[in-house]
């Protein structure tokens, strides 16, 4: 699996659900026995490697933002402001 592939498992299930949790995200990656796609943050969690971040950022560069909040990506609306962050 690389970074790509989990890049378009995000995309489909983002059109399907609107928004992706991390979580979610890092399950998959899990489930699918390709760890190495992950990383471990200061608190001791599981979060997507950058690798997979950058791809995922390819693939949606203006039409996707991160609730930093809740830890999920969703569509960009209207009211955000630019850049890849969003308030929720």
């Amino acid at each position: 699996m690389t970074p790509t592939d989990v890049s378009d498992w995000m995309l489909l299930k983002l059109q399907k659900e609107d928004c992706i949790y991390q979580d979610d995200v890092v399950d998959y990656i899990v489930k699918s026995g390709a760890e190495e796609l992950l990383k471990e943050n200061a608190d001791g969690n599981l979060v997507l490697s950058q690798a997979v971040l950058k791809a995922f950022k390819l693939a949606t560069p203006d039409n996707v933002v991160w609730v930093r909040s809740d830890f999920y990506w969703r569509w960009r609306v209207t009211e955000d402001e630019p850049g890849r962050q969003a308030r929720g």
